[in-house]
């Protein structure tokens, strides 16, 4: 039984029902990003330089264009204010930890999760092509490379707590190992069975909004 929850969610294909990161490439980048994308998910090159080197495709001269495109594009998943009004409302502290970027993250999350609750990259289009920024980078426990180091970030900011993690992707393993508990989707999902974690499935969020108000009792 958890006594003293936390909720760490995922953002891209998470909160938002496709990973906007992948669809920016799929609608702007140049031949090769398809290629970085599988030696990222098959864990062969980091996500930092795997995510790095695909937004290096992009020229800077696209960023209205770009920014525009992804907020009318992202479609948040089923149940997600519900989701959050019941954390509020329970006292139940929640925070996104995203390996996408600032640009598209915060202004879609805006008068959901406050600002401050929100750890993601951040995108720098001062030069011809994009570059990204990485404030959350690894501690001394972690040498994966990740960008945004999830497990580095809840290691800081849930000591004393049990863990919740939500998420759906390979980006959000270093985490789930962390966790008490995972509500799981995709690749984390399967991830979950073969290592055994503890762990229920979700669609929306009212599935997880039933796994927490049962896993609290």
């Amino acid at each position: 039984m958890i006594k003293n929850p936390v909720l760490i969610c995922d953002f891209d294909g998470t909160i938002t029902e496709n990973d906007n990161i992948i669809a920016i490439m799929k609608r702007f980048a140049p031949d090769g990003w398809e290629e970085l994308k599988e030696v990222v998910l098959s864990q062969r090159i980091s996500i930092k330089e795997g995510v790095g080197k695909m937004f290096a495709l992009l020229p800077s001269s696209q960023k209205e264009e770009i920014t525009q495109f992804i907020l009318n594009d992202a479609k948040i998943r089923r149940g997600f204010a519900d989701f959050v009004a019941y954390a509020r409302d329970a006292g139940i502290p929640l925070y996104i930890l995203s390996g996408g970027m600032d640009f598209f993250v915060k202004p879609i999350l805006n008068g959901l999760v406050p600002e401050d609750h929100i750890y993601c990259n951040r995108a720098d289009f001062s030069g011809e092509y994009i570059q990204i920024h990485w404030p959350h980078s690894c501690d001394e426990h972690c040498y994966n490379e990740c960008g945004c180091c999830k497990p580095s970030i809840v290691r800081k900011i849930a000591k004393g707590k049990d863990i919740i993690v939500i998420g759906d992707s390979i980006t959000d393993l270093e985490a789930a190992k962390l966790a008490d508990f995972v509500i799981a989707r995709d690749l984390l999902l399967d991830k979950c069975r073969e290592l055994g974690l503890n762990h229920k499935p979700f669609d929306t969020f009212y599935d997880c909004l039933d796994h927490v108000k049962e896993g609290i009792g």
